[in-house]
């Protein structure tokens, strides 16, 4: 598909999908910048070490949300100009879940390609979907999960009052 027709598109979306590749789009460069920096630093930012996120309890609503998110994060994975890979979209798609309030797991796996070399790969499970990194998931051992948990409230559409707040 041309440039034109994925400008036009685009502007053919609601406000609400077009920010939401806006911000796709934001969370992967700074997927991409949390790449450059040793694991080690960034790993507390994933979540808690080696704790899993439920499977159910999600509503419809949340998980309409979370496969619109999905969605975002690969169109917009295709159209940057840097390295948006496995782990780069798991942590966008993990960031923008946060935001919303939605639990997520993160998962790091490793294995060994068609050559025999040691290969590794990322992805996002929220509930029983996975989010990002679908693709051969399964040929992975696991070797980490970050599991971040926001509550049994989940998502959080109405603001709370100044009393909420104060309290």
């Amino acid at each position: 598909m041309g440039l034109y027709r994925k400008a036009r598109r685009y502007m053919s979306f609601p406000i609400a999908i077009k920010l939401m590749y806006i911000e796709a789009y934001f969370y992967l460069a700074w997927g991409r910048v949390f790449k450059l920096f040793p694991f080690q630093k960034v790993s507390p930012s994933l979540g808690e070490h080696m704790k899993e996120t439920p499977y159910a309890g999600y509503t419809e609503q949340e998980l309409s949300l979370v496969r619109q998110i999905s969605r975002a994060v690969h169109a917009m994975s295709r159209v940057t100009w840097w390295e948006s890979q496995c782990l780069v979209k798991a942590v966008a798609a993990m960031k923008m879940l946060e935001r919303r309030g939605i639990s997520s797991t993160f998962y790091l796996g490793s294995g060994r390609d068609d050559k025999g070399m040691m290969v590794a790969h990322a992805w996002l499970r929220c509930g029983s979907y996975i989010v990002t990194g679908r693709e051969g998931h399964e040929r992975y051992a696991v070797v980490g999960i970050f599991g971040r948990d926001m509550g049994a409230g989940g998502l959080n559409l109405k603001r709370p009052s100044d009393k909420e707040f104060l309290h």
